[in-house]
């Protein structure tokens, strides 16, 4: 993990750095404010060459002993020339689960951000596309909120027709 990158995001940006702190494995983190995420993430692809976007994934504190925010929503960044990791936090509240996109930074953030807003309701203010990527439309809830009813049943809706990608238009009968 990239101390040096955390450094120089610090030493920059003092205002945005809410905490540092080392995980079980040694692992070095640094929970961003919310409102500075975007620069911070320029920043870190601009200047210190973490040019690999990897991942961003959320968790749900609500059964957690300190669950104030409720969502921390985490990425992860990687530079190619330094062979480091940076692991970024953002708190985020259960009132106003709404962070700034970073997709104009990585584009690769794109599917990443539409993954968090499917199945924990985080919105990505700013985000060119935010719509579900993996559950339909009419799907009701976020299905990996710690609250979310494991037996509740989702509203039936038509069949919608699918194209045939494989054997070409009019094999299916769909045009």
């Amino acid at each position: 993990m990239s101390t040096f990158a955390l450094d120089r995001v610090t030493a920059q940006f003092p205002e945005a750095v809410a905490e540092r702190y080392l995980d079980r494995t040694g692992g070095a983190w640094a929970v961003i404010h919310a409102e500075h995420l975007p620069k911070v993430a320029a920043f870190l692809k601009d200047e210190l060459d973490f040019k690999l976007f990897t991942s961003i994934d959320a968790v749900d504190r609500l059964h957690l002993a300190e669950n104030d925010p409720r969502f921390e929503v985490v990425y992860f960044i990687y530079s190619l020339s330094r062979h480091e990791h940076v692991r970024l936090k953002v708190r985020v509240s259960e009132a106003r689960p709404e962070l700034p996109s970073i997709t104009p930074v990585f584009r690769g953030a794109d599917w990443w951000e539409r993954f968090v807003w499917d199945f924990y309701g985080i919105r990505f203010s700013g985000h060119p596309d935010l719509r579900r990527v993996l559950l339909y439309e009419e799907f009701q809830g976020h299905p990996l909120r710690k609250d979310y009813a494991l037996r509740d049943r989702q509203p039936l809706i038509p069949e919608r027709p699918i194209k045939d990608i494989f054997r070409g238009p009019g094999t299916s009968g769909v045009s």
